[in-house]
């Protein structure tokens, strides 16, 4: 049985994101494992994406673009990568993510929080996603 068949890697296409790929190709690459890449274009609020379409079309390609790049070494050890764009809420979106395909893991990246700071930090998306979604979550600093 493969602990960690399906990994899901939601990115948010900055330099921070190194270490979380980084760490999801070693599981991957260790269980024999899948892995998708997902990024989420943050919608603007109260507003359909239909409203902005050719502002959205434009940033999905470029994600699109960026997460084939981040795929790359993956394919290239042999590792089966899926790559997926949607737009939303990104907390909203990563926890539909890993239940609609069904992931084992989520990898993600995540800020230090200052401990002396109460409550700051408690609204970030690898909060929210910690807090809602189902699946183990390493978060990676």
């Amino acid at each position: 049985m493969k602990v960690f068949a399906r990994i899901l890697v939601p990115i948010d296409l900055s330099d921070r994101n190194a270490r979380p790929l980084k760490l999801a190709l070693a599981l991957a690459r260790q269980a024999r494992g899948s892995v998708t890449l997902f990024h989420v274009v943050q919608q603007v609020p109260r507003l359909t994406p239909g409203e902005m379409r050719s502002f959205y079309d434009r940033l999905v390609k470029t994600s699109r673009r960026k997460l084939a790049r981040a795929a790359e070494p993956f394919a290239g050890k042999g590792i089966t990568v899926r790559n997926e764009v949607c737009i939303g809420e990104p907390a909203r979106e990563i926890v539909r993510a890993a239940a609609s395909g069904r992931a084992d893991l989520i990898v993600m990246g995540s800020h230090r929080v200052d401990p002396k700071r109460h409550g700051a930090g408690w609204g970030t998306t690898s909060y929210k996603v910690g807090i809602l979604c189902r699946c183990p979550i390493l978060l990676v600093k």
